[in-house]
């Protein structure tokens, strides 16, 4: 099946109710592989997304002599090699879509003895890397690039030094490959942010005894530590509840409970962005899942309205903003996003693709170069590309809660990459969706 051969068909109208567990959050499972894979002894992974994302970073380290035993449809078990016990893989090492997978993997294989390649498709060969290729160059690795993005050609060299890094960008990715690079240094590796990433790394490298100071928009750690197996029980990802939430909270007495959400901190930022629009959000049952807090999350559908959204609350909500391009469509009023720029480096340019597709809908919606004016009003309906991005086809797939006419998705074959199951799903909770 080609990339672009799925097509959803979202008729407009109905409204989700019901009990939703999303798939498992595909950040903490990335991590999850990636330390207990350099772990010494096993590694046991409840609630991992089976999604073609994860299965990437999976894949590399299973070529790389790391036994990975699936128990079930989410539960593995990693066999952990310990820090230097990865193999030469035969060949290069292909991380499909998943720019989590390159970028933390380039801090991790710039300290191995052999030398590496990282691949990636089409959309993640466009994907910027010179964000992380630096830092990890002032630390000593060697990498070549395809003028600043994949393949990455990773040499050995005889050793990295610890460094303290000012990241110009607030980015995870960034932030944890540094990290990842600074286990196999000499010395101490700090990195700052301008505001704060998720923090997903340094609370796992802690759950296995990997000593990390962590605040707000700083990290660092000693390199030489040994990781120990543990279990990580990974929460339901709230960057896939987002689009329930957001499904919800546009349509007049809808009513949805979603389970078992992940609520870091650097990863609530819609919450707060849709409470600021009006939603009626009510967290409740909080509780921990190893250094991750969790709570079941209730949405009751109402009116919306604009909103002025700035800086302060992007880094928190970077990958949820094309499902609250689609709830400021439904608002009353204006939402104007600033701050944004990243949007337009992601698996497409999301700020282009929502505007453009929103417009497309009968929204007037008008993109800046750091995010987008939106106008809220009558979704009519029509045909939209996804540009092959996951987030915003299903983003997209929400929007017909409200339209007046069907909405066609177009190039929604890499849903797959972060929430196998998704049409099916919203199927189950009341979206009148046909395709994938």
């Amino acid at each position: 099946m080609s990339a672009s051969s799925v097509t959803y068909k979202v008729q407009p109208g109905g409204g989700l109710s019901g009990t939703v567990r999303v798939p498992g959050d595909k950040s903490i499972s990335h991590r999850a592989v990636m330390l207990g894979a350099l772990a010494e002894g096993t590694t046991e992974v409840s609630g991992f997304l089976n999604g073609e994302d994860c299965l990437c970073t999976m894949k590399a380290f299973q070529a790389m002599g790391v036994r990975v035993e699936q128990l079930g449809a989410t539960s593995l078990r990693v066999h952990g090699v310990g820090l230097r016990g990865l193999s030469a893989p035969k060949s290069e090492l292909d991380l499909g879509n998943s720019g989590t997978s390159m970028r933390l993997m380039a801090g991790l294989m710039s300290g191995q003895r052999f030398p590496t390649t990282l691949i990636g498709d089409e959309s993640l060969s466009r994907r910027p890397m010179k964000r992380i290729i630096e830092p990890l160059a002032q630390m000593g690795a060697r990498i070549e690039s395809n003028e600043g993005k994949a393949p990455l050609r990773i040499h050995p060299v005889a050793g990295l030094k610890g460094i303290s890094y000012r990241s110009p960008v607030a980015s995870a990715q960034v932030k944890s490959g540094v990290l990842l690079a600074g286990l196999y240094a000499e010395g101490r590796t700090e990195v700052f942010e301008p505001e704060a990433s998720r923090d997903h790394t340094e609370r796992m490298l802690q759950s296995f005894g990997v000593a990390v100071e962590a605040e707000r928009g700083r990290a660092a750690l000693r390199g030489g530590q040994a990781l120990k197996g543990t279990h990580i029980a990974v929460p339901a990802d709230i960057s896939s509840a987002t689009f329930f939430m957001v499904g919800a909270a546009i349509v007049p007495g809808a009513q949805v409970l979603l389970t078992e959400v992940g609520i870091n901190p650097t990863r609530i930022g819609v919450i707060e962005v849709l409470r600021r629009m009006g939603a009626d959000i009510e967290l409740t049952d909080e509780r921990r899942f190893g250094a991750e807090p969790v709570a079941d999350i209730r949405i009751k559908g109402g009116s919306l309205k604009g909103i002025a959204i700035d800086r302060e609350l992007v880094a928190a909500a970077i990958d949820e903003f094309p499902a609250i391009f689609v709830a400021a469509a439904c608002a009353q009023g204006e939402t104007e996003v600033s701050g944004a720029e990243e949007l337009r480096v992601k698996e497409s340019d999301r700020i282009q693709a929502m505007c453009d597709g929103l417009a497309a809908l009968g929204i007037a919606a008008q993109p800046k170069p750091d995010g987008a004016r939106i106008v809220g009003g009558r979704i009519k309906g029509g045909t939209v590309d996804s540009k092959g991005d996951h987030r915003v086809a299903m983003s997209f797939a929400m929007a017909a809660l409200r339209a007046e006419q069907p909405i066609a998705i177009l190039d929604c074959a890499n849903v797959n990459t972060s929430f196998p199951g998704f049409a099916e799903l919203a199927r189950q909770a009341g979206l009148r969706i046909a395709g994938g």
